[in-house]
């Protein structure tokens, strides 16, 4: 044998008609005996790229009928060990890893047993798989939980109250006229615009006038016109 056929393990390897596989019932629109590509893909619901896949992975082989590619009975049987396996998602290399065992079996149960054992093993990685999204659900509703209640922790906004003589300080403030042109139509002194301001600018908690003005008109103190 070649080399690199010894350290492929899962190169095609030559089956005798009739060596044992797990007995499942195959699909009704198939016979029992060679099919061609196209009925074999359509009796297990796959893809001719599916067949030439499982082909490249060792898991079946083809014959020739001139250009047309055949499966025998053997294959048939095998297929639907892999569909089945495939249905529940296993993985190619478990499904590699029984099928290549299954050539050894020494009997029909021996071959059974093979494929029982693989079923729970599959059912064990199942059922890790879902315990750890149980974990991992339990852990997005705490997550949920705890921003929900952050949320409502938060303290409120205050509503903002202006009087009548800072609602005509911002309106002046949003129509971009400096302190002294304010002071000056509010008959009020420097000073006294300036504090004014500045009490206006903490109650919308802005950092300066312009941001304040800005707040002024998307909470409805001052018309936006």
């Amino acid at each position: 044998m070649p080399e690199e056929m010894k350290q492929n393990t899962f190169a095609p390897q030559p089956r005798a008609e009739g060596s044992f596989l797990p007995i499942l019932p195959l699909p009704g629109t198939i016979p029992d005996t060679q099919v061609g590509i196209a009925d074999m893909a359509d009796a297990f619901g796959v893809t001719h790229r599916t067949l030439h896949f499982y082909e490249e992975k060792g898991l079946l082989t083809a014959d020739r009928m001139g250009p047309m590619r055949v499966y025998g009975a053997e294959d048939i049987r095998r297929m639907a060990v892999i569909n089945a396996c495939r249905e529940i998602d296993m993985p190619i290399v478990a499904i590699q890893e029984l099928m290549a065992a299954l050539l050894s079996a020494a009997s029909r149960e021996e071959a059974s047993q093979m494929f029982r054992d693989a079923l729970h093993g599959h059912k064990r990685e199942l059922a890790a798989q879902q315990s750890i999204l149980r974990r991992q659900m339990q852990r997005v509703s705490e997550l949920l939980e705890s921003a929900e209640e952050g949320a409502l922790d938060q303290p409120q906004a205050k509503p903002i109250h202006l009087s009548p003589i800072e609602l005509k300080c911002v309106g002046f403030m949003a129509e971009g006229y400096p302190a002294t042109r304010i002071a000056t139509l509010m008959d009020m002194d420097l000073t006294a615009v300036l504090t004014l301001e500045s009490d206006i600018i903490r109650k919308f908690n802005g950092h300066n006038r312009f941001q304040a003005v800005a707040k002024a008109v998307l909470m409805g103190f001052v018309s936006a016109d």
